[in-house]
């Protein structure tokens, strides 16, 4: 398991857990607003971090971290995921996995084995307009498609989530969106913001306002709909 990146102790990465966050390195999604453009693009020239380094503070602060975020990149990619979650389950935390959905085979095993407690799946656009975001065709739609019904049935804590851009989300997708993910136990957007990692600068968040409308329209298809992010 190649780890490019190591966040010792986060508060917001999983809701109501203090965690540590690890990046994996490289991505089969080419989203232009991606703000781990060094992990997705760049990895060549990383180095990744050693597992022990990462096991020791694992065991060294379980009094304070009490969950592991596996982020990215994109997880489900990297072939030992399910091995390297158990050494981690055998530590005693909590995981949280961030995934593309690309890969339903691999959450299914995941939830099937215990191996995962809460997963956060990115929801790029509207079903007809993903490829426009995604920016690759190493993938497949119906994967991604089945990677939401897979975590619609419940049998993990999960939520969806989409980064908003003003230039590639308009008042329209966000209705498809919410058609698509009705029922969905809850739906987080959050604004873009740009930053040195950026994969291509230049894109705008949505105001406080449009953002808030957002909410009140997916609020008809899903019940628990929220912004994260905003200042």
């Amino acid at each position: 398991m190649k780890i490019f990146g190591m966040q010792k102790t986060t508060l917001v990465d999983y809701p109501g857990h203090v965690a540590t966050t690890l990046f994996t390195a490289g991505c089969n999604f080419r989203c232009p607003y991606c703000h781990n453009g060094d992990l997705v693009l760049g990895s060549d020239d990383l180095e990744p971090y050693d597992d022990g380094q990462i096991f020791s503070h694992l065991k060294k602060r379980r009094a304070v971290i009490d969950a592991v975020v596996i982020s990215g990149g994109e997880p489900t990619l990297q072939p030992d995921l399910p091995a390297y979650i158990r050494r981690i389950k055998d530590l005693g935390y909590l995981v949280k996995l961030d995934t593309n959905g690309t890969h339903p085979a691999v959450i299914r095993e995941l939830i099937n084995d215990g191996l995962v407690d809460y997963i956060a799946m990115d929801i790029k656009h509207s079903r007809a307009k993903y490829r426009s975001v995604a920016s690759t065709s190493s993938y497949s739609p119906d994967d991604v498609a089945e990677s939401v019904d897979l975590l619609k049935q419940g049998a993990v804590a999960y939520e969806f989530r989409t980064t908003l851009c003003k230039e590639l989300h308009k008042e329209t997708d966000i209705t498809a969106i919410g058609l698509w993910l009705s029922g969905a136990a809850a739906y987080y957007l959050q604004p873009y913001r740009e930053s040195d990692q950026v994969i291509q600068p230049g894109f705008h968040a949505h105001s406080k306002e449009e953002l808030e409308g957002f909410v009140k329209i997916l609020s008809a298809f899903i019940p628990h709909v929220a912004i994260r992010g905003l200042d």
